[in-house]
């Protein structure tokens, strides 16, 4: 099923990227929260309610929604340390923005729309390399030079009016706007652009924001944000102990004073609202919005006290797969092509998103056998009857697979398994036990399952990774990385010896 029919004008793509956003964090799902335009989009679009991150934490999550590859296979497995993309400190840094190249054969939404014929733009937060200059298939290109900071006085690379790109060679500069408002004005700037010119190709804009990644406190965010917030203690955020594994040192403040907390996390998700609602707007003035298809998410989940933690994966050591820190938002909005209004309960990753990209505009990827997810199209369009659509296989269960480092998770609808290479192991029932409390991995009644589970995973990713970017013998414990094959080969390695420990 295709989203297009022959003759068809292809439609323009607006991808939207919020920053450690989790699936929670919905005015869907949490009366408090101030957010119009997400409300909206969920009116006017599909939202799918179980949707997955493929690793907890943003630069290897990123790079898997770009690329439709698990970690293990694109080589990214962690945050990437600010020393890896110094260009100007190093000639040659371990990272840079054709990063893919190191992953033979993968494709991306932007190399693919742009063999397609169409004109893409990029403003944000790239953090999958150096952002010095554009990424492959991107005309236009505003970034950060890092992966997050301050709202006020953020480091950008020096932009060049005439060609929408960084200058070369390359300058750091500091934007004096509000993050939020500078990287929703350059998005408009590319839109500009694409109405200014003269031919009708169209267009795919990856705006991607900062917020609401932390900082929160210190005037971090304009105080109309924050008044939105001055009267709720936000009750529909857990609050319970802290876990055991919670790493206290990187939230202490929040954990002092969770009103100021999460008052700025929502405030900064108020302050994406109103950048969508200018970016919206001003497609429709354009007469552009109709035929923009409009997707919504997050690079990973996040925990403000869900947990018993704040933060995504690396906010535990061990580092953690708990349903906060792995689902995101996902709302796709494509009028008189998607329901309106419709909700999609059954799970779906981020690996998907290629894929499904591609057969909503026909646009052709390149084929890859390592590729991990497969079209949503079929789910978000409906037949003439109103009925969802069916793809062969499609009435399978979906299994969903994260990773982080060394550290693996398979996710049926009733169980999820975690395997780490160094230990410990978990096994959940989600039916019985939705909040991840019980672990069942040494209940000897539960011994097959743990096996059956365990070869399941190791089988999957035996598919989706290679032997030279493979996650399960690195060195990575989610304090960043800083090349690709950050990796080491520990004795006896490998899933068999978790499977024993």
């Amino acid at each position: 099923m295709s989203g297009r029919s022959p003759g068809d004008t292809p439609p323009n793509v607006l991808l939207l990227v919020t920053d450690d956003q989790g699936a929670w964090a919905l005015g869907s799902r949490m009366p408090e929260l101030h957010t119009p335009t997400l409300d909206r989009l969920q009116r006017e679009g599909m939202t799918f309610d179980r949707f997955f991150c493929a690793s907890p934490v943003c630069s290897p999550a990123r790079a898997s929604l770009a690329t439709g590859r698990m970690p293990s296979a694109h080589g990214v497995h962690d945050w990437i340390r600010p020393e890896a993309l110094a260009r100007t400190a190093s000639p040659t840094p371990p990272f840079d923005p054709d990063f893919l190249e190191r992953a033979a054969g993968a494709d991306s939404i932007a190399a693919m729309l742009s063999r397609g014929g169409y004109r893409c733009g990029m403003v944000g937060k790239w953090h999958m390399g150096s952002s010095d200059r554009p990424a492959p298939g991107f005309d236009y290109w505003w970034a950060h030079q890092l992966g997050g900071g301050p709202y006020h006085g953020a480091p950008i690379w020096r932009f060049d009016e005439e060609t929408g790109t960084p200058v070369r060679p390359a300058e750091p500069a500091e934007e004096p706007a509000h993050l939020t408002d500078a990287i929703t004005r350059q998005g408009l700037d590319f839109l500009r652009r694409i109405d200014d010119g003269d031919d009708t190709a169209p267009f795919f804009l990856q705006v991607n924001w900062t917020a609401p990644h932390d900082p929160w406190f210190d005037v971090n965010h304009p105080q109309e944000l924050l008044d939105l917030y001055a009267d709720t203690d936000f009750p529909s955020v857990p609050a319970p102990p802290l876990h055991p594994w919670f790493r206290e040192e990187n939230f202490r403040r929040a954990v002092a004073d969770r009103h100021s907390a999460l008052a700025g996390y929502c405030a900064a998700v108020s302050g994406v609202d109103r950048s969508i609602s200018a970016l919206l707007d001003d497609l429709e003035q354009r007469g552009l919005l109709e035929n923009t298809i409009v997707v919504f998410t997050s690079d990973n989940g996040f925990s403000c006290g869900h947990h018993g933690i704040w933060g995504k994966g690396n906010g535990t050591f061990p580092l953690n797969f708990w349903e906060p820190s792995i689902t995101v938002p996902f709302i796709v909005r494509w009028p008189g092509r998607i329901p309106a209004g419709a909700v999609d309960s059954r799970p779906a990753s981020a690996v998907d998103l290629l894929d499904t990209l591609a057969e909503l505009t026909g646009a052709v990827p390149h084929e890859d056998p390592l590729r991990a997810g497969r079209s949503l199209a079929p789910r978000l369009l409906h037949d003439a009857a109103g009925a969802p659509g069916t793809v062969e296989g499609e009435e399978a269960a979906v299994v969903i697979h994260d990773e982080y480092g060394a550290n693996r998770m398979l996710r049926t609808e009733r169980w999820k398994l975690v395997l780490r290479r160094e230990g410990p192991t978990e096994l959940y029932d989600l039916l019985e036990d939705p909040d991840e409390v019980h672990d069942l991995s040494t209940d000897p009644a539960h011994g097959s399952r743990l096996r059956e589970l365990s070869g399941a995973l190791e089988d999957w990713f035996a598919k989706h990774s290679t032997e030279s970017l493979d996650g399960w013998h690195s060195t990575i414990d989610g304090t960043g990385q800083v090349a690709p094959a950050d990796r080491t080969t520990p004795p006896g390695g490998g899933h068999d010896a978790q499977r024993r420990a």
